[in-house]
């Protein structure tokens, strides 16, 4: 039997999580007509791993008026919501008691957002001859051809694209399998899976590994099943997200003097902005949050000396304080640390067996076995595509189409997304957005920073670049 003629896209989109879909919404803006395929194995467009959660609980970290899809209106998803819940969606908004750009959406009704600023989209782009099908598949293998690309998928069909977008969103290290081997993932409990915990005896003795942001969903999970032992929660820095709040506004110091550069001169300012805000009365958070747009021109300029100095001894800090947890969570957190049920302490994880873990303890040299009822991974995101046991990452790197970014975060691409293969040379067709460009931006995976790659690559794609 003869194999079947590959299918045609002009743009193949691989991941339809929030970066590909923003990308398709921005594709489908351009005055041109485009036939937009998204191969993305969930049965739902703009979910991905981040917004697929479906308790009210797991919330956005950032409040409504951080989290606009649209670059060119803040105050997008302030008004989104404002509609939504006068047609009676999320009546438990109430409950945050703040206003409507100050509340933290569950990341599920987020989703919806997203979809309905995709369905929009399909509208305008339809006046202009586009189109967008959803291909739910998983995408296994890509090869160059003298005339676009060739994507394979795990069913066994091809297309055969113009261009193909890696927007291949977020491996969590909870949910994707690793090349090396650890044990870890394979006695775990997902941290979101809020039915598996209510299997669990509500007074299991739960461990935790990793302290941050998915730590802070694990314990929401954990409340929602009913649980009510104790949680112990291991990190290497015994570090914990701070609450988000909503400071005032702050000078942007950093846009002031451009002479701050490495990551020495950048923190030690910033901690003597935080110590001049709060000898004012004002919160330490205002000068923090003025750092952020920044991010992405720092971490570019910096060397890659500076670069491990920032991993090594501030990256930890900075996740804290900066990946803050949103309010309803950090009140639950505290509770049951006040209440002695949650504990968080600095170790090294060692070993695992089953539920069982070895942990060297901060300064400490003897290893400390830790028995519980349940383990839980939380160790968050895992960037460096040759540890994700996936078919794609290991196909592309196999061929030599990419190769790791900066310190092996995501892949290495042009300023345009254009995407570096293994000899250094920059493909013509091939791009990346979103969390895969970690290495070259540091902050790629917030909303904000998504939204405005998507728009510039839609620009590239479509010429104006």
């Amino acid at each position: 039997m003869s194999e079947l003629a590959p299918a045609r896209a002009d743009v193949l989109i691989i991941g339809g999580g929030l970066s590909g879909t923003l990308l398709a919404v921005q594709l489908l803006r351009q005055p041109a007509a485009r036939r937009i395929v998204i191969i993305e194995p969930r049965p739902e467009l703009g979910r991905g791993e981040a917004y697929s959660a479906t308790e009210l609980g797991h919330t956005l970290n950032g409040n409504a008026a951080r989290m606009s899809v649209d670059p060119d209106n803040a105050d997008d998803l302030t008004e989104w919501l404002q509609a939504f819940i006068a047609q009676g969606g999320w009546p438990e908004s109430v409950e945050q008691g703040v206003p409507v750009a100050e509340l933290f959406p569950p990341r599920g009704i987020f989703g919806l957002y997203a979809q309905q600023r995709l369905a929009e989209a399909r509208q305008v782009g339809a006046r202009h001859g586009s189109s967008v099908e959803h291909v739910r598949e998983q995408a296994v293998d890509l090869q160059p051809l003298d005339a676009g690309l060739l994507v394979r998928l795990a069913d066994g069909q091809q297309w055969h694209a113009t261009q193909a977008v890696l927007a291949t969103g977020m491996f969590a290290a909870a949910r994707t399998a690793q090349i090396t081997p650890g044990g870890l993932n394979a006695a775990a409990v997902d941290p979101w899976d809020v039915a598996a915990m209510r299997k669990l005896d509500p007074q299991a003795r739960v461990l935790i590994i990793g302290s941050g942001l998915t730590m802070v969903d694990a314990v929401v999970s954990l409340h929602k099943a009913g649980h009510c032992g104790p949680v112990s929660v291991i990190s290497r820095h015994g570090l914990w997200p701070h609450v988000r709040r909503q400071p005032p506004a702050w000078p942007d110091f950093l846009g002031q003097d451009l002479s701050l550069r490495t990551p020495r001169q950048v923190m030690a300012a910033l901690r003597a902005q935080c110590r001049l805000a709060m000898a004012q009365g004002i919160d330490w958070q205002a000068p923090l949050d003025t750092v952020r747009v920044h991010v992405a021109r720092l971490w570019s300029q910096a060397s890659e000396r500076h670069k491990r100095q920032f991993v090594r001894h501030v990256r930890p800090w900075w996740e804290s304080h900066h990946h803050r947890s949103p309010p309803p969570s950090a009140a639950l957190l505290e509770k049951l640390i006040g209440a002695g049920r949650l504990s968080i302490r600095a170790a090294t994880l060692k070993q695992v067996e089953g539920t069982c873990i070895g942990v060297r303890a901060k300064g400490q040299d003897e290893l400390e076995v830790i028995r519980g009822d349940a383990l839980i991974n939380s160790t968050g995101i895992e960037y460096d595509w040759r540890r994700v046991d996936k078919p794609l990452p290991q196909q592309l790197l196999a061929r030599g189409l990419i190769q790791p970014g900066p310190l092996a975060l995501g892949i290495l691409a042009t300023e345009q997304g254009a995407v570096i293969d293994a000899e250094g040379v920059a493909a013509s067709n091939l791009f990346a957005m979103g969390p895969p460009l970690r290495g070259m931006w540091w902050e790629s995976t917030a909303v904000t920073d998504v939204a405005l790659q998507a728009k510039a690559l839609a620009g590239v794609l479509a010429g104006e670049g």
